[in-house]
C-alpha cells in the first residue's frame, strides 16, 4: 500500500556525538505516535545521518524498529558516499522490520543523470526492500531531474520520492511526468509549502516540526484530505509561525536542527545534544526558543 500522511523525519536523540539518548528516543517515538503521525523516517537530514558513526546508525535502526514494533511503517535513510554501505544498511533495516529505505544521490562527486540512473538500477539489484528517492539538492548538490525520477519509477521496488528542493515548479513537473503512475508516492519536505503541495496532489509531508508538535501537521493533512481548505490554510499559517519562530534563532545553517532539538529538550522529551561539529544552543538562544514556544501555545 502507498504510505500517505505525515512522516516526521525523526531527530536522533544524542547524549554525545556517538552515544544515543535511548530514553529520549523511546519518549520521542511515543510522542509522535500519540500525535497521530502516519509513518516514521529515521536517518534523514533532520536525523543528522551523515554525522553519525555506522555503529550508531545500526543501533538506532535496531532500537527504533523494536520500539515502534510494527505500529507504523518505518523508513530508513541509506544515503551514503559508499555504494556497499547503502546496501548493507538497507538489508539490515529490512532484517529489523523496516518497511522501506530512502536514498538521496551520493554527495561529494556530483553524478550526472545517466550515472544516477545506473546507480539506482544497480542498487535495486542488491536490495529487496521498497525504496523511496530523496531529492535534496541543497545538501547533495545534485537534482534528481524529472526524467531520472520517471526512469526510476519504472524499476520494481521504487515506490516514491521525497522532494526537499522547495521548488514548486519542479514538483509540478514531477507530478505531470508521472501522471499515469498512481502508485508512485510524492512527499514534500519543506513544511512551509505543505498545504500547497497537498492541494496539487502530494501524498504527505516529511516535516521536521512534526517532531515536537505532530498534531498540527496531522490536522493539516486530515483537513486537506477532507477538502477543508480554509482549516488547512489556518493550520498552514500556524506552521509558518512555527517555522519563523523556531528555525530562525541563531545565525548558521545548523539553526534549524538546533531549534528542533532545543524545542524537544524544553518539552522534556529528549536531549538537545547534536553530533559534532555542531553544538546545542546556549542560554540566550535557548531562552528565546522557550519564550517562542510559549507564544505559540506549545509550552
Amino acid at each position: 500500500m502507498k504510505i500517505k500522511g505525515i512522516i516526521p523525519p525523526l531527530i536522533t536523540p544524542l547524549l554525545s556525538s556517538d552515544k544515543l539518548d535511548t530514553k529520549g528516543l523511546d519518549k520521542l517515538i511515543e510522542h509522535v505516535i500519540k500525535g497521530g503521525v502516519h509513518a516514521i523516517f529515521i536517518l534523514g537530514t533532520t536525523g543528522e545521518a551523515p554525522s553519525l558513526s555506522y555503529r550508531l546508525r545500526y543501533e538506532l535502526v535496531e532500537r527504533a524498529c523494536k520500539q515502534i514494533a510494527g505500529r507504523l511503517p518505518v523508513m530508513v535513510g541509506i544515503t551514503d558516499t559508499a555504494f556497499v554501505e547503502s546496501i548493507k544498511l538497507a538489508n539490515f533495516a529490512k532484517e529489523n522490520g523496516a518497511d522501506a529505505v530512502v536514498l538521496a544521490p551520493p554527495y561529494y562527486f556530483t553524478a550526472g543523470p545517466d550515472e544516477l540512473r545506473e546507480y539506482i538500477s544497480d542498487l535495486m539489484k542488491e536490495i529487496s526492500v521498497p525504496l523511496y528517492l530523496y531529492n535534496m539538492p541543497s545538501m547533495t548538490k545534485t537534482m534528481l531531474d524529472p526524467e531520472t525520477v520517471k526512469f526510476a519509477s519504472e524499476i520494481k521496488g521504487v515506490k516514491g520520492i521525497k522532494d526537499s528542493s522547495g521548488n514548486m515548479t519542479y514538483f509540478h513537473m514531477l507530478k505531470h511526468k508521472l501522471k499515469n503512475n498512481n502508485d508512485f508516492a510524492f512527499y514534500v519536505g519543506p513544511e512551509e509549502i505543505l498545504a500547497e503541495s497537498l492541494f496539487i496532489g502530494a501524498d504527505g509531508g516529511v516535516n521536521g516540526g512534526a517532531n515536537f508538535c505532530p498534531e498540527v501537521y496531522v490536522n493539516l493533512f486530515n483537513a486537506a484530505q477532507t477538502g477543508k481548505w480554509e482549516l488547512a490554510k489556518e493550520l498552514q499559517n500556524k506552521i509558518l509561525d512555527i517555522s519563523s519562530a523556531i528555525y530562525t534563532v541563531g545565525k548558521h545553517g545548523s539553526s534549524y536542527l538546533k531549534g528542533v532539538k532545543c524545542a524537544l529538550s524544553l518539552l522534556g522529551i529528549c536531549s538537545d545534544t547534536l553530533a559534532e561539529p555542531f553544538h546545542s544552543f546556549k542560554n540566550p538562544e535557548r531562552e528565546k526558543i522557550k519564550i517562542r514556544l510559549k507564544q505559540l501555545g506549545l509550552l
